[in-house]
């Protein structure tokens, strides 16, 4: 089945001010200006450390209305939180900049031997880094399908917990493609009785079918060939190849996740498959990765984190990146402390 990427939505508001660029070296800096970005630069900034957010302004749910399942500020428009948060980030000395990160890479270390990392913008500003917190977040690749990228994040939906209650007791459509569809299925069937399971070429056996049964799914096995909207923004239903037209409200539909690793190729950062189809960054505790002074956070390495679990991830990372640097403040004292220096410090701690 061919694919396509959702659009890109459009850049936060021209209005929110860009910081400049510092001079000099900065403790980190965070690519992605989203929950998991911002959470980690916040950490960063409340610990003293100077941390710039390199933010493109093209947030995966930028077309939802509002941001779900987030305690003490569900329904938030993402346009709003993300604006909350850099307000954040700026109240404690951080800096956020618009732009895109063209090139990331490893530099010269210090004299010290710290590390040192390059950030170029696809402008050619230039800043460099002592650690890089990667939270660039993912794009969805969908199918290519007449009519679906366009409801994208509106009647076209893909995660239930994100879009649910606000389309509960619509007839929702499923349209399959692959594996992860069968148990989409199953979740949005607790938000609605009407529901119809497109299999549009993929199997189904007969184990599958009985229990879709069982739960009031019916099956559509012809192919689809469009989705068919209603004039007014929303949808009207899905079109088939026999011409038929099944009226439904909402389609959703597994996306592929890809991880967005646009201009970072010279980290050599290591990737590893997401189960059911994309590609994340590999990371560990914290989100550390096996390129010293490199963290990841957020749906770049963990594709099913709704917001709060970006932005704990984030702030995770940031927590972790703070310590590291702490210990490495303190080895370069220590190492540049005179030799009697050192003799008097070995001996009242003998």
């Amino acid at each position: 089945m061919s694919a396509m990427t959702a659009a890109h939505p459009a850049a936060h508001p021209t209005e929110d001010p860009t910081d400049a660029l510092p001079d000099g070296t900065v403790d980190a800096v965070v690519i992605g200006g989203g929950a998991a970005g911002l959470n980690g630069a916040l950490m960063l900034a409340r610990s003293r450390r100077s941390v710039v957010v390199i933010d493109s302004g093209t947030p995966r749910n930028a077309p939802a209305e509002g941001v779900h399942g987030l305690l003490g500020l569900d329904g938030t428009p993402p346009a709003e939180l993300y604006g909350r948060g850099r307000e954040e980030v700026r109240r404690y000395g951080g800096l956020v900049v618009s732009g895109e990160v063209s090139a990331a890479e490893h530099a010269a270390p210090s004299a010290d031997g710290d590390l040192r990392f390059t950030v170029t913008l696809a402008d050619g500003r230039v800043l460099t880094a002592r650690r890089l917190l990667v939270a660039t977040g993912l794009r969805d690749v969908l199918p290519e399908l007449p009519g679906l990228a366009e409801h994208w994040g509106n009647a076209v939906v893909h995660c239930p917990y994100c879009h649910g209650w606000e389309v509960r007791d619509e007839p929702i459509g499923i349209l399959a493609t692959g594996p992860a569809s069968l148990h989409h299925a199953l979740l949005f069937r607790q938000l609605t009785e009407d529901l119809v399971y497109f299999a549009n070429g993929t199997e189904l056996d007969d184990e599958t079918r009985t229990r879709f049964a069982a739960r009031g799914i019916r099956v559509v096995d012809a192919p689809v060939e469009e989705v068919v909207g209603d004039g007014d923004g929303g949808i009207h239903g899905v079109r088939l190849a026999d011409g038929r037209v099944v009226g439904r409200r909402v389609l959703a539909v597994a996306t592929t996740l890809l991880a967005r690793t646009e201009g970072l190729a010279g980290l050599g950062l290591r990737m590893e498959d997401v189960p059911g189809g994309g590609r994340r960054f590999a990371s560990g505790a914290a989100g550390a990765t096996d390129v010293p002074g490199v963290w990841v956070a957020g749906n770049v390495t963990d594709p099913m984190a709704q917001v709060g679990a970006s932005a704990a991830a984030g702030a995770l990372a940031g927590a972790h990146i703070n310590a590291m640097l702490a210990v490495a403040d303190t080895d370069a004292a220590v190492a540049a402390l005179p030799a009697a220096g050192n003799t008097a410090v070995a001996a009242t701690t003998a």
